[in-house]
């Protein structure tokens, strides 16, 4: 293969990744709490020997792939009335603990278990600032739950405990699994001044609009370096074909 034919391999390779987290992004812009992801392209600089040539470009430039970050952006706050739907409004956290270990989220709906537990819709508990689970007693249950803006936890009998709202020194190192849980891959640390709305959800931040927008384009470019690739190809096998027939023929 010929270097225009590594060059456009190169880009439709970044474009479908672009597509992906793209179509990814779409596909979550209803889910509370998602985070759309971005892709960070680069050029790679292959210098090329010019000989006795004169013009010409000296370095060939090719697509890479360096990574793909989350866009921490806050998303719209939505009234729901539930009262163990919960916002964010500001940096932070809630507290999830899983079978694997303590995840991070910005999707607030949660939910009471059988014996008093708040859960996620996964059925994970929400820890509180001691990162404990958050179990109700049972003459709590049957009583309405206030959650306070500084995240305190009570009912008519008094206080319960406190939501517990953490974040990370460097939001790039929090990895994604699932739709709306982070895997924080350094030391948590809490979060001292929150604002807490009960009775909202934080919905995505994607913007689906400007999310389709980039599909469209992108599947045009892809399609322009397809088109490139096919038509390069073509040349090279037309020209095989005209020097095989001339070889034949002498």
């Amino acid at each position: 293969m010929d270097v225009t034919g590594y060059l456009a391999l190169a880009r439709i390779d970044s474009l479908t990744r672009g597509l992906e987290v793209t179509a990814n992004n779409l596909a979550n812009a209803s889910t509370d709490g998602f985070k759309q992801q971005k892709v960070l392209f680069s050029d790679y600089l292959s210098p090329q020997k010019l000989g006795n040539s004169e013009g010409g470009e000296r370095n060939l430039t090719y697509t890479q792939d360096r990574s793909t970050y989350m866009d921490t952006l806050q998303g719209e706050l939505r009234q729901t009335g539930n009262a163990l739907d919960l916002a964010l409004n500001g940096q932070g956290y809630f507290m999830i603990q899983t079978a694997q270990g303590i995840r991070l989220t910005r999707n607030g709906q949660f939910q009471r278990s059988s014996d008093g537990t708040i859960v996620d819709s996964a059925g994970n508990p929400l820890l509180d600032d001691q990162r404990r689970p958050i179990q109700l007693q049972n003459q709590d249950q049957i009583l309405p739950l206030g959650i306070s803006s500084d995240g305190t936890i009570s009912t008519e009998r008094g206080s319960i405990t406190k939501l517990g709202v953490a974040t990370v020194d460097n939001l790039n190192t929090l990895k994604a699994e699932g739709n709306h849980l982070f895997n924080p891959t350094t030391p948590l640390q809490n979060v001292p001044n929150v604002e807490i709305r009960q009775g909202m959800l934080e919905a995505s931040n994607v913007n689906a609009v400007e999310e389709t927008t980039a599909m469209i384009k992108t599947q045009r470019e892809y399609d322009l370096n397809f088109q490139l690739l096919q038509t390069e190809f073509t040349r090279r096998e037309n020209a095989i074909d005209k020097i095989t027939s001339q070889a034949a023929e002498v």
